[in-house]
């Protein structure tokens, strides 16, 4: 590995690192605008200068430069000084005064760069130059005059979510950024890009002008909107969380966030459910908490446990799903399904941990060199794990697919859309070193794992054997066991005369509807409008939880505001609701909980990845899976309550999906 000297100091990098990767591990800082660890370098800011020996004698561009044995590279020099001094000056010469009114204002790269190496005032009077907006859509809100042409949003666009809709015009001075056509950035990862833009020309359009950075409330929690469970920090002001960005977790999400998480929090505000209903004479009425355990208790007094069941919604966490089970297990039932997609796996051949979990991990994907996807819908359900594969496919992974043809933002091989061609891959998938095949869930039948399991995707300290879940829920809910054997099928076959639905609103309840329904929720959506009880419970930002991600990695999230109303965590309702009911709970807070948690299942206890090995299923005596694969029903922007109540998210469906723009709507009201 070459060995160069930085201001004095003496480092090993390794083959192929550049001069700024030299100077960060010498502990020198170097001021960059265009550069990013994770996008290709264009060297197009030159703010990164620093002299370099031997070598011209000039300051050169960093970034872009190898270092090479026997460098020797100045980061202080007073001619480096002056050199950066300059660029930032011609940076400058167009930027506008905007600072007061500019929603970067205080976590804005060019200011804090302006005021570290700018020389604070400019030999230029001239007129500054100005930009017409751009359009990008619901989400991104532009101010073009501000672009410094850092070109950090193209090279996200194209290299990260995979689709080239930004660009830029004209040349020179009069190069402008923009979307294609000026429409509307059509990716599920968009977002991003405000995060990437080193000053105000890209800014997040539904929280313009709401709140400036300091005066936020920074909460560090787990995103629920699928199941890679984002690390993510909810930003929150008078008890109302503002925005939610991303956090830095290079296992998880790397620095990314998916868009319905970032924007669709909005949602929390709406259609809130803030205290109980109970249903009299055909329509729900308002009741206190004592009318609505009343109710409940008399639909169980002398109901036997089999005639009770519960199904769990898809953002529930660890706590409130033991508190349910632990409820059930005193009244004498054992009937809990998680598994609303019709997923086989938990039970029979398929009830092993290895069997339900992303067992490549999401870091390890980006290794394989063959990826199959049984169902093509993964931008929708784990927009973050597509980025991973595209990472693959340009290092040189095939991606083939199973499944009707989609846009996937990365090269693929759409094998046709029948399950019976599992049986038919090409012999350079079998054959490849690291392969690796995502299941959609709601294509885990048990034939098709089977089938998957057949492949034989396991190598010496490699698991190809994937279940893409996208329930935040799933993998929790599966490890405590919460399965009925038939699953949802059975359950609906002999419905239960009581049923608790924990934050159930996307199945069809039509097979329960002579069943008494106990809703805990935090929304007024259709398992609420189905109930005959409602239990306003909170939100997931609203309450301290435990979360299990796909790979089976367990995570904490903290509470960012409370609940509005009345509202309570749902395993505080559970507590207080199974007192009622006669049954006692062995735990009074939230420590004592997850010190049973922790003492039933202890692998759910401690946050982390704990590694499980492989158990071949006992797979022999399915038939060979046929058949189109099941498709997904909810949209990307309408997928749960939070997000159908969320007006952005109702803005992204009447733009991206339905194709209105704004003029149209605005005519259309």
């Amino acid at each position: 590995m070459p060995k160069v000297t930085v201001d004095g100091i003496e480092v090993e990098v390794p083959q192929g690192a550049t001069v700024m990767q030299a100077c960060e591990m010498a502990g020198k800082e170097i001021p960059r605008f265009c550069y990013h660890e994770r996008l290709s370098i264009a060297g197009n800011c030159r703010m990164c200068l620093v002299e370099v020996s031997p070598g011209p004698p000039k300051p050169q561009a960093s970034c872009a430069l190898p270092a090479a044995e026997g460098q020797v590279i100045t980061t202080t020099s007073e001619k480096v000084r002056k050199a950066r001094e300059g660029v930032m000056e011609f940076l400058l010469i167009n930027h506008p005064l905007d600072c007061p009114i500019c929603d970067q204002g205080g976590e804005c790269d060019l200011q804090d760069q302006a005021m570290a190496y700018g020389k604070g005032w400019s030999r230029y009077e001239e007129n500054k130059r100005a930009v017409t907006e751009k359009y990008m859509g619901p989400l991104v809100k532009t101010v073009m005059t501000r672009c410094i042409h850092c070109t950090r949003c193209v090279r996200f666009a194209e290299e990260v979510a995979g689709v080239e809709e930004i660009g830029a015009l004209y040349r020179g001075e009069n190069m402008q950024i923009t979307s294609y056509l000026e429409q509307a950035v059509t990716s599920e990862i968009s977002g991003n890009i405000i995060d990437l833009c080193p000053v105000g020309a890209l800014t997040a359009k539904p929280t313009a002008f709401s709140a400036r950075p300091w005066e936020l409330t920074r909460t560090d929690a787990i995103d629920v909107m699928d199941a890679v469970g984002a690390n993510i920090v909810a930003q929150s002001r008078s008890g109302t969380v503002i925005r939610v960005v991303p956090r830095l977790n290079d296992e998880v999400n790397e620095e990314w966030l998916a868009d319905a998480a970032r924007f669709g929090v909005d949602g929390l505000r709406e259609r809130r459910l803030d205290r109980p209903f109970v249903r009299h004479e055909g329509r729900l009425r308002e009741a206190s908490w004592a009318e609505a355990f009343a109710a409940i208790a008399r639909r169980v007094e002398g109901l036997a446990g089999e005639r009770i069941a519960a199904l769990v919604g898809p953002m529930s966490a660890l706590e409130e799903m033991v508190a349910l089970k632990d409820l059930l297990t005193g009244l004498g039932s054992a009937r809990l399904e998680c598994r609303l997609d019709g997923a086989a796996v938990g039970e029979g051949a398929f009830g092993d941990r290895s069997h339900w979990r992303f067992n490549t991990t999401l870091a390890g994907l980006e290794q394989a060199d063959a990826i199959l996807l049984v169902g093509s819908a993964i931008r929708h359900d784990a927009p973050l794990v597509m980025t991973r594969i595209r990472k693959a496919v340009r290092a040189g992974a095939e991606l083939l697919v199973i499944g009707e043809p989609r846009e996937l933002g990365a090269p693929a091989t759409f094998l046709g859309d029948d399950l019976a061609l599992l049986a038919e891959l090409p012999a350079g998938f079998r054959e490849a070193a690291r392969p690796a095949a995502l299941v959609e869930s709601r294509n885990a039948r048990a034939d098709v794992l089977a089938a998957v399991a057949a492949l034989g995707l396991q190598r010496e300290a490699w698991n190809g054997f994937n279940l893409l879940h996208a329930d935040a829920s799933r993998v929790g809910a599966l490890d405590l066991g919460l399965v009925v054997p038939g699953g949802l099928a059975a359950l609906a076959a002999e419905p239960p005369e009581l049923l608790f639905l924990l934050g159930v609103d996307e199945p069809d309840l039509g097979p329960f509807r002579a069943s008494f329904k106990v809703y805990l929720g935090s929304h007024g959506d259709r398992g609420a409008a189905a109930a005959d009880v409602i239990l306003p419970a909170c939100a997931w930002l609203e309450k301290p939880g435990t979360f299990v991600n796909l790979e089976g990695r367990v995570q904490r999230s903290l509470r960012a505001v409370f609940p509005p109303g009345e509202a309570r965590e749902d395993w505080t309702i559970l507590r207080a609701l199974a007192d009622r009911l006669g049954v006692r709970l062995p735990y009074d807070d939230l420590a004592a909980l997850r010190a049973r948690i922790a003492g039933a299942w202890p692998h759910l206890g401690t946050p982390g990845l704990a590694a499980v090995p492989w158990s071949a299923p006992e797979a022999a005596g399915h038939a060979a899976p046929a058949g189109p694969t099941a498709k997904r029903t909810a949209g990307y922007y309408q997928a749960n309550p939070i997000l159908r109540a969320s007006p952005t998210m109702a803005a992204c469906v009447a733009e991206i999906v339905e194709g209105r723009r704004p003029a149209l709507l605005e005519a259309a009201a």
